[in-house]
């Protein structure tokens, strides 16, 4: 069996990537990465058979979010890595069997293997297909990659110092219940929701662990110009790492300008006071091949987010850190107390010319949970007054795919009396646009990185309240969501959970869903695709 992989909107042919993943994985890289997933199915089998408390095993739920989140789409490329990470959950798996005297004979829980070469057999053996029913395989996968999201908030939470064991526990109990041939696709259904469930809490803690260290997101417009001194670009997701790299960069002389999803970085207090913390470089993720070369600087990708660069020159100024990897770029690890070494980086800034100038000006953001309720009193009062018809969440992620430009399109063309809420890279779509204000109420609020779109529940939850609401769809608020990858999965099953529904999703429908699971999906919550800019915007304004 080649490679197999669908769990990212631009799938091929959206039914799945075969020879080498439009993400630039090869089969090798596939292979590992479904096996490191096996292996920790194998533990998760363990800990639930055994009734293990995941409390008591720390380092064990570390590392199974470090590997979760070594295989969400554009994270990690290097097959060396991934094969390191197996060995070291095999060595943790086999010392739990050990510890917890399990003497079950599940496959996950026993393999074993001892080289690249039977790493990549047994592989073939236990990827996606290997399910054959096409509904539970449908419904198994959209568990896995939900979990997989969660997984990414909750490290991002851990580094921060915040952890609920409650949510190592149920992924644990997700991950093993894809193992278990005896449940139905209406179980698989209800743990999906359950995945939704534990999606909020994931989200909840990573909102209270960035707010808790670095301030509630304020207001800030953001420069996306760029300065004369050397300079670092820093991508991703994960805000300890940019803390450090601030301070590590302090009274250097190199400038840290954000790209793609850290962009919200600056809309936390706790950064602003870094004088060399410039601004805002370029735009989504998906345009990094062209901008890191205009950069000149070194770059540091902290998550997921990598494109494989075209050329050798700009190879050899990326860095990675965490769960990030690349063929050939040096991975930064942590020190037991989760500090790390960027002075590799800082030095390599200082020898290297400062970034062509790309473009000019501002953009507004930091309209996170906090500060929208702030302004509580004035949106309600548009709202009753008229001035604001309607919100329409369009949060989520970005994409290479032509047909995004349908979010552009639909933004430019909503009515002036609505107000776009967003969160994630989807906003790289429209966030440029000079779509002006509702009395003194910018059309577009961007809550930050998609993780911030639990900041979106909390706004529309906040006012169904005010409003007196009994239901969270009789709100003014319609739901045209971009996706991409896996951490938008949990997003959308937490929505699921909350209540929301007819939510609009896009550019396509996942390649995961089956028919029968998507029609579940479609009848149970209104699950739609889009269609044309001029037929969604009269079917949203007229529902």
């Amino acid at each position: 069996m080649s490679m197999f992989c669908y769990q990212c909107q631009e799938t091929a042919k959206n039914t799945g990537c075969t020879i080498k993943g439009v993400c630039g994985k090869n089969e090798e890289v596939a292979k590992l990465q479904d096996l490191l997933v096996y292996a920790v199915k194998g533990i998760s089998e363990i800990v639930v058979k055994s009734k293990t408390d995941a409390a008591e095993i720390h380092t064990i739920n570390h590392e199974v979010l470090t590997s979760l989140f070594i295989t969400i789409t554009n994270a990690n490329f290097d097959a060396d890595a991934i094969e390191k990470q197996i060995v070291k959950v095999l060595k943790l798996r086999d010392q739990l069997t050990k510890d917890t005297g399990y003497n079950g004979n599940q496959d996950a829980a026993v393999f074993t293997v001892d080289s690249r070469e039977s790493m990549l057999s047994k592989a073939s053996q236990v990827g996606v297909l290997a399910t054959e029913n096409e509904d539970i395989r449908s419904l198994r996968e959209l568990i896995i990659y939900g979990i997989k999201g969660l997984a990414a908030y909750t490290e991002h939470a851990y580094n921060i110092g915040k952890e609920d064991v409650s949510i190592y526990s149920f992924i644990y109990e997700g991950l093993a219940a894809t193992l278990d041939d005896s449940l139905t696709a209406d179980d698989l259904v209800a743990l999906t929701l359950k995945t939704g469930e534990y999606g909020v809490t994931g989200m909840a803690l990573l909102d209270e662990a960035n707010t808790s260290r670095y301030g509630n997101p304020e207001i800030t417009s953001v420069n996306i110009g760029v300065r004369k001194n050397p300079a670092i670009l820093i991508s991703g997701h994960d805000l300890t790492d940019m803390e450090q790299l601030l301070e590590q960069t302090k009274g250097t002389g190199v400038d840290v300008y954000t790209h793609g999803e850290m962009l919200p970085a600056h809309y936390y207090p706790a950064f602003k006071k870094y004088d060399n913390f410039v601004g805002n470089y370029g735009n989504s993720w998906w345009m990094q091949v062209g901008e890191f070369e205009s950069f000149h600087g070194p770059i540091l990708f902290t998550t997921n987010c990598i494109v494989p660069p075209k050329t050798p020159e700009v190879a050899g100024r990326i860095f990675t850190t965490g769960a990030a990897g690349f063929p050939g770029c040096p991975n930064i690890p942590a020190d037991e107390n989760g500090k790390k070494d960027f002075s590799a980086i800082i030095e390599m800034a200082k020898k290297l010319p400062s970034p062509d100038e790309i473009e000019t000006g501002s953009i507004v953001g930091g309209f996170a949970h906090n500060q929208v309720l702030a302004l509580a009193d004035k949106v309600v009062d548009a709202v009753k007054s008229g001035a604001i018809k309607k919100f329409f969440v369009m949060a989520g992620c970005d994409g290479r795919m032509k047909s995004r430009e349908y979010y552009t399109e639909f933004a430019k063309q909503l009515p002036s009396d609505t107000i776009i809420l967003t969160a994630g890279c989807a906003k790289y779509r429209y966030n440029k646009l000079e779509l002006g204000d509702i009395g003194g109420i910018p059309r577009v609020l961007d809550a930050g990185q998609c993780n911030d779109s639990y900041s979106l529940a909390v706004i529309a939850l906040k006012l169904k309240e005010v409003f007196g609401l009994d239901d969270i769809n009789k709100l003014p608020i319609a739901y045209n969501i971009a996706w991409y990858e896996q951490k938008a999965v949990i997003v959308l099953l937490a929505l699921l959970y909350l209540g929301v529904k007819n939510i609009h999703l896009g550019p396509t429908l996942p390649g995961f869903l089956s028919p029968n699971v998507a029609k579940v999906l479609v009848d149970t919550f209104g699950i739609a695709g889009i269609g044309t800019v001029e037929d969604d915007i009269e079917l949203f304004m007229n529902a």
